[in-house]
């Protein structure tokens, strides 16, 4: 229970970094926040960066083998860039439109999995 508790907190954190890092340009977009200045724009992505903070503390805490979790300190950083580069490419892709996945965004992302199988590996 503890690798799946871990592997959904890091969704949810990765849900909230990406919006705290990327959201903001599609609220400008919008025209929602346009007009903010940047200080204002940093405080509230630091909001909602403090709730993927929530997440990923507790996630590598609970995942780490150290505290009685399964995975290596290096197995759940590499998990977790995997799990960032899938919700950013969903974030990406819904939220703007004019951006595109090419090949090479497919190759990176493979490459990516690959380095997940291979640090699993004994």
């Amino acid at each position: 229970m503890k690798a799946l508790y871990t592997i959904l907190l890091l969704v949810v954190s990765n849900v909230f970094m990406t919006f705290a890092w990327y959201g903001h340009l599609k609220l400008q977009q919008m025209k929602l926040i346009d007009s903010w200045p940047l200080y204002l724009v940093i405080i509230f992505s630091w909001g909602i960066a403090l709730a993927e903070y929530a997440c990923q503390i507790p996630a590598n805490r609970i995942g780490f083998i150290d505290n009685g979790g399964p995975f290596t300190l290096m197995q759940l950083k590499v998990m977790q860039e995997v799990i960032t580069l899938i919700i950013f490419t969903v974030f990406t892709t819904v939220f703007f439109r004019g951006e595109a996945l090419h090949w090479n965004h497919l190759a990176a992302f493979c490459c990516l999995v690959m380095a997940v199988y291979f640090v699993f590996m004994k």
